[in-house]
């Protein structure tokens, strides 16, 4: 029997599952078991649950077939439990390194019937602060075990389950489930504290309570404040079916109830107030104070919010921005529903999934007018046919204030004003290697924190986001743990890698001047925050010395760097080609016989041709502590992997890039992160979007996709 059995009830929390799992599982010597019910959930936590469960023997998985809610998930996991002590925890939060060992000893020293844990809250950016009830807790904690008569102060921190560890035995034979809707916590929490005879505390951080914003708050979950009525009736009549000492207690919970139903009538629909202040008990004095109070809390908020639109305003006066003036009278202008803006890169051009979709939307939509936005020193490489504004301008201004449609691999900048009735699409530009949105918040660099509020604040405009596979879609619902609908459908800048002919390639091969029989290497490699400016990972020259020939070396630099003059001078003696100005990063693709990268997306986009990827990674170790990842390349790459330029030579000379053990890399990493690039995804995102067709169905998540 184990210490600790910890209960989760999951229902579309994918993105935060694998955290909770580690967080308790990791735990040195850790006595636990983890009980998950998968409460019908539509996205890939019940296959991640699975395999957590083939993994680790301590994980045990219940699947139901339909919805039940919190409530009745957390009765179904108790039942499952076989720890000495329980520990509900939502799917959204996780433990502290160290917690367990620490609520292990406080449980074998004082054998309570409950322990409170204290617990941290953390923001909707993830930022931690302490619980409140930090100080009651240390107080209990000196004192050994209490009773609910002896500590009345535990009547504070009654009505939340997070962070109370019962007893098992002692929580089954008070024969008090959790009730569904709002609120029903309390009809086992108070219950439990009032028969308790032995509750004990431990004082430190054990246990973090987020709530994301894209948190599941429905009926099954939330309920109504009105909840709170039937529940407090039911404690009450749990104490009076009880005689002796309990009944003592019952103008405490009167008291207690209260408090808490006064915190929840501001949660009740404005019209609904009267009724709620009613059954409260309250007079209608009572009411209209409350009244005037939550008016006053709202005009103070009002008035803040005029103050800082006002500050903003003159600020722009001052900096004579006639530009976004405008942009504001436009922004009354009636939304033209057949306008598309369609961006890429902070404006760079005409590129990446955008592109795709712009494409496919002409052929499929062709009432649908697009138009792109691009600086001006990228319009001469849009192509003839393609309407563009350029970004700055009166007619962007005009054009981002009547779209109705907008499409962008990255955040449109701050200014635009997501109006009622626009829908926004959100391609991302790269299934991710290394750690994104409010996931660095756990890397070491603290620079990286930086602006991620205004980041949360840009992305929340997302209707829709397109990701290339399950592994980025479970990533982006916890670095971006916004309220939008996942189109998990392929890349659609994948689309020409799956759909070309040999013919294709044929001719970008020659349109690049590659002779037939030289084989085609592309180096490719990412950006490095931490680096103030380019610093090359790879001795381009000696590669293109030690492969000699036959080879040609072409090499793309990440597109926030300006070209670097070593490679410049190279590509001018014609030794390495520098195709940093090539306008398809796809016909380069095409047109390579193998990709030499680091840690770059490219590498999940080319694995789409299924030929040879080779790793380059001389500075792993950095790049994963500073930066932050999300797969290992050492192990769960798509080939080889080199550190040394001698290496990396050696791998072309011997045949190793494309021997036997790295096609089964390869394979592998094709498995995972390709299967969905047919060469159809960008037609499926515009029959979602545009043609309101059915949502594509999540795709079993790989065996590896945590």
């Amino acid at each position: 029997m184990p210490k600790l059995s910890f209960v989760c009830v999951v229902h579309r929390e994918q993105g935060h599952l694998v955290r909770l799992a580690a967080s308790i599982l990791d735990q040195a010597s850790a006595d636990v078991e983890l009980i998950a019910i998968d409460d019908a959930s539509p996205d890939h936590a019940p296959a991640l649950l699975d395999e957590l469960a083939q993994r680790d023997p301590r994980v045990r998985v219940r699947h139901l077939e339909r919805r039940v809610g919190l409530a009745e998930g957390r009765n179904l996991g108790l039942a499952l439990a076989a720890g000495e002590y329980v520990w509900f925890v939502r799917s959204t939060g996780y433990l502290l390194p160290g917690s367990i060992a620490a609520v292990t000893e406080r449980l074998e020293a004082t054998r309570p019937d409950v322990l409170l844990a204290h617990h941290a809250d953390a923001s909707p950016l993830g930022i931690r602060r302490p619980g409140p009830h930090g100080p009651l807790l240390e107080r209990l904690a000196d004192r050994g075990t209490v009773t609910l008569a002896e500590f009345p102060e535990l009547a504070e921190v009654v009505p939340e389950v997070d962070g109370k560890v019962f007893r098992r035995d002692f929580l089954r034979g008070l024969a008090v489930p959790f009730a569904g809707g709002g609120h029903g916590e309390v009809e086992v929490t108070w219950p439990a504290l009032l028969s308790a005879h032995r509750v004990a505390a431990a004082a430190s951080e054990s246990y973090v309570r987020r709530t994301p914003p894209n948190e599941v708050s429905d009926s099954f979950v939330a309920g109504s404040p009105f909840n709170v009525f039937p529940a407090y009736d039911r404690v009450l009549r749990f104490i009076d079916e009880r005689a002796g000492e309990l009944k003592a207690q019952r103008p405490l919970v009167l008291s207690a109830r209260r408090r808490h139903e006064r915190s929840l009538m501001w949660r009740a629909p404005a019209l609904e107030r009267a009724e709620f202040a009613r059954r409260m008990g309250g007079g209608r004095l009572e009411y209209l104070g409350l009244l005037l109070r939550d008016r006053a809390r709202v005009t103070w908020r009002r008035m803040r919010r005029a103050a800082w639109r006002l500050r903003r305003r003159v600020r722009r006066i001052l900096r004579g921005n006639a530009a976004l003036f405008y942009y504001r009278a436009r922004l009354r202008a009636p939304i033209d529903q057949n306008l598309a803006v369609f961006a890429a890169y902070w404006y760079r051009g005409y590129q990446c999934n955008p592109r795709a979709i712009y494409e496919r939307l002409r052929e499929l939509v062709p009432e649908v007018r697009g138009v792109w936005v691009v600086q001006e020193e990228s319009a001469a490489a849009i192509p003839e046919g393609v309407d563009y504004v350029i970004a700055g301008t009166r007619e962007y201004y005009d054009l981002i204030a009547r779209a109705r449609w907008f499409v962008n691999n990255v955040n449109f900048p701050n200014h635009l004003v997501k109006r009622e009735g626009t829908t926004h699409v959100m391609t991302h530009h790269g299934t991710p290697v290394k750690q994104m949105g409010l996931d660095l918040l756990d890397t070491p660099g603290a620079g990286y924190r930086t602006g991620l509020g205004g980041l949360l604040r840009r992305s929340a405009r997302w209707d829709y986001s397109v990701t290339q596979n399950a592994f980025t879609t479970i990533a982006w619902d916890r670095a971006f743990p916004l309220r939008y609908e996942t189109l998990e459908v392929g890349y659609p800048r994948n689309d020409v890698l799956a759909n070309a002919s040999d013919e294709d390639v044929r001719r970008i091969r020659e349109l690049l001047g590659i002779a037939p029989g030289q084989r085609a290497v592309l180096y490719a490699p990412t950006h490095r925050e931490y680096h103030p400016e380019y610093t090359s990972m790879l001795d381009l020259s000696a590669l293109a010395d030690g492969l000699g020939p036959d080879y040609v070396v072409m090499a793309r630099l990440h597109y926030l760097y300006d070209t670097d003059p070593h490679l410049r001078a190279l590509h001018e003696a014609g030794r390495v080609r520098d195709v940093a100005d090539h306008p398809a990063v796809e016909e380069l693709c095409l047109a390579a016989d193998v990709l030499i990268t680091d840690y770059s997306s490219i590498m999940f986009d080319y694995a789409v041709l299924d030929r040879p990827i080779v790793i380059h990674a001389p500075d792993w170790d950095e790049y994963r502590l500073k930066r932050g990842v999300y797969l290992d390349l050492t192990t769960d790459g798509p080939g080889i992997v080199t550190v040394t330029e001698p290496e990396l030579i050696e791998a072309f000379r011997s045949g190793g890039a494309w021997g036997e053990q790295a096609r089964l890399a390869r394979s592998s990493f094709r498995a995972r992160f390709c299967s969905l690039d047919d060469g159809g995804a960008a037609e499926r995102v515009v029959r979602r979007v545009w043609l309101g067709g059915r949502a594509p169905s999540a795709q079993p998540v790989a065996a590896a996709a945590r």
